[in-house]
């Protein structure tokens, strides 16, 4: 991928959730060096002070799954910073956290317990949507750009970890919903859809076996640069896919079949009525 110019963040005040590895690191990162400065919240407290400390950014801890905690992570960033201009709801997890299950096991939904199927949701749709919320308010009347991490399986079936793939859907879902909304109140929200990224999410095991395979993965970099082309794309409500090899793009939806009754062929609801089905 090419590289894109520097500054085109500067002086934008940037938050990032699960800053403290992975994704939510590099992209914290490259919004520093395109000249924003930075807040990173993650739950782990050793690896984000560390993180904050070696890019130059603001680190503030809390639980992406509690809205008080999530209310809060937002008004000491916007403590730090005087505001907030982007807001990238990245912290997320699979079903089966590492150490849970052999890399490559089927999924067996009728062993799902049911702690790990709230912690997912609460982390991957609970957090997604605590956050957009209180992106919004900081936003309300100035504009700024939301973006959320949903992934390929929020495109698609996927069987090695079909909650997962629910919780992506619902993300997918919320920004498609939200994107014509926000963009009137001068507020964009994205998707970022990547394939397989090289994180401690995916895990070594698993990493270690994909290369072996000759299937190529992601570096998380790739996903930062993704990030900013949503932003200042300027376009809203896209869910941008991004591949190895390949240039980030907006994915194209397919419509879907409308009615075929008399006189009602092309037809779709008044704008006022189909925000409410």
């Amino acid at each position: 991928m090419g590289q894109l110019a520097e500054g085109l963040l500067k002086g934008r005040r940037a938050l990032v959730t699960g800053g403290a590895s992975g994704i939510g690191r590099a992209t914290a990162k490259r919004f520093i060096d395109e000249g924003a400065q930075v807040v990173i919240v993650d739950i782990n407290e050793k690896n984000g002070n560390a993180v904050a400390s070696e890019i130059g950014a603001t680190f503030v801890q809390a639980d992406g799954s509690d809205p008080k905690a999530v209310a809060n992570a937002f008004d000491q960033a916007k403590q730090a910073l005087g505001s907030l201009d982007i807001a990238y709801m990245n912290a997320g997890i699979t079903t089966f956290m590492r150490g849970e299950r052999e890399p490559g096991a089927a999924f067996d939904i009728a062993e799902l317990p049911d702690d790990l199927y709230r912690r997912i949701l609460g982390i991957n749709v609970d957090g997604v949507v605590f956050g957009v919320r209180e992106a919004a308010k900081a936003m309300k009347g100035q504009g700024g750009s939301i973006l959320c991490t949903a992934s390929l399986a929020g495109l698609i079936s996927y069987t090695g970890d079909p909650i997962y793939a629910l919780t992506k859907h619902a993300v997918v879902g919320l920004v498609r919903g939200l994107g014509p909304t926000l963009k009137e109140q001068g507020i964009t929200i994205n998707a970022i859809c990547p394939g397989i990224v090289e994180t401690p999410l995916v895990g070594e095991d698993a990493a270690k076996m994909l290369k072996e395979a000759g299937f190529p993965l992601i570096q998380p970099e790739g996903i930062a640069e993704a990030c900013v082309m949503a932003i200042t794309s300027g376009r809203s409500g896209e869910c941008w896919t991004i591949q190895p090899g390949r240039t980030p793009e907006a994915y194209h939806f397919h419509g879907v079949p409308g009615p075929r009754t008399e006189g009602a062929v092309g037809v779709r609801p008044p704008s006022r009525l189909e925000r409410q089905i």
